[in-house]
């Protein structure tokens, strides 16, 4: 017989931050959304992607200009040292993404498990990196993951922390099947990931209601073919006048979601995640030791690219 397990899981979408917003103010917005999901009676609490800085790569600027700015060279820094101190006071753990410089000089888009002393437990690298390295004066914004940002390097990891097994992603992260399954493979219960998703999409001309459409669908659809919670946090609304989705969203091992944000400001929403609800459909729907045939699978990581059918 399963035994029951809970855990008050929260995420605390954001509104826009400005080119001119400060680290302080971001932080206390952070603080005081925190807070509020302690009250709500969350354990875990996830921020969004870039949380600490606007979607800086909207912007064309050289890479020395962006480290000065919106990179982080250590985690906590003095700005951000106090949502780490409300963290250990509240006993709440969090999840936070930045932008990180490593001592080498090295530029990731990252993400951290904080636990409910304050003590990072997990971190997590970028590995799907969306967007272009070019300057494309045309677009009415620029999309430059690709060159401010080098290709993650940690995995996708799952990490046990507060009772529970908890996996990482960022946001183009979560539109590919394989970020979740290799985190199931180690009996991940909850995924949890920040995103910046601009409205506009300046590649080709989507319809603006499919940006959440496929979002939505991204994240019903792994939590439930993993069995897993998955918890996403937007950072949204209209930064200097450049427009992302909301639709933060908590869902369930059954596709269902169970807590969606209605705003594009700071806005938190929080459940009591039953952990026993994935440990059912892991047993009795996707069983993956049972019924997982891999010696199929092999063009999963044979072919990055799509090719000829096989003979």
């Amino acid at each position: 017989m399963t035994t029951k397990r809970t855990l008050g899981l929260a995420v605390a979408q954001m509104g826009p931050v400005h080119l001119s917003d400060t680290r302080e103010a971001v932080v206390r917005r952070l603080v005081e959304m925190m807070r509020d999901a302690k009250g709500r009676g969350a354990e875990m609490v996830v921020f969004p992607e870039l949380a600490l800085t606007t979607f800086f790569p909207r912007y064309w600027m050289d890479e020395a200009e962006a480290e000065a700015r919106f990179f982080e060279p250590a985690m906590p820094s003095a700005q951000v040292q106090p949502l780490f101190d409300e963290a250990k006071k509240l006993g709440v753990g969090f999840y936070l993404g930045y932008a990180e410089r490593t001592p080498e000089g090295t530029r990731y888009n990252t993400a951290i498990i904080v636990d409910r002393a304050g003590a990072i437990v997990g971190k997590y690298r970028k590995i799907h990196l969306p967007g272009h390295s070019e300057h494309k004066p045309d677009a009415p914004f620029q999309h430059l993951e690709k060159k401010f940002f080098e290709v993650g390097d940690l995995g996708f990891r799952v990490f046990d922390t507060m009772g529970t097994r908890f996996g990482m992603c960022l946001c183009n992260d979560r539109r590919w099947p394989e970020t979740y399954r290799v985190m199931a493979l180690q009996s991940a219960e909850v995924v949890v990931l920040g995103y910046n998703t601009p409205s506009l999409n300046i590649h080709w001309n989507e319809p603006v209601h499919l940006r959440t459409t496929t979002h939505l669908v991204s994240l019903q659809a792994n939590a439930y073919q993993n069995g897993i919670w998955v918890a996403a946090a937007a950072k949204c609304g209209s930064e200097d006048g450049h427009h992302m989705i909301g639709s933060s969203a908590i869902v369930a091992p059954t596709g269902e979601i169970v807590a969606r944000s209605l705003t594009e400001e700071d806005e938190v929403i929080c459940v009591k995640a039953d952990m026993s609800l994935g440990e059912h459909f892991r047993q009795h729907v996707f069983n993956f030791a049972k019924h997982r045939r891999p010696e199929h699978y092999r063009l999963i990581v044979e072919r990055t690219g799509a090719g000829e059918p096989l003979v």
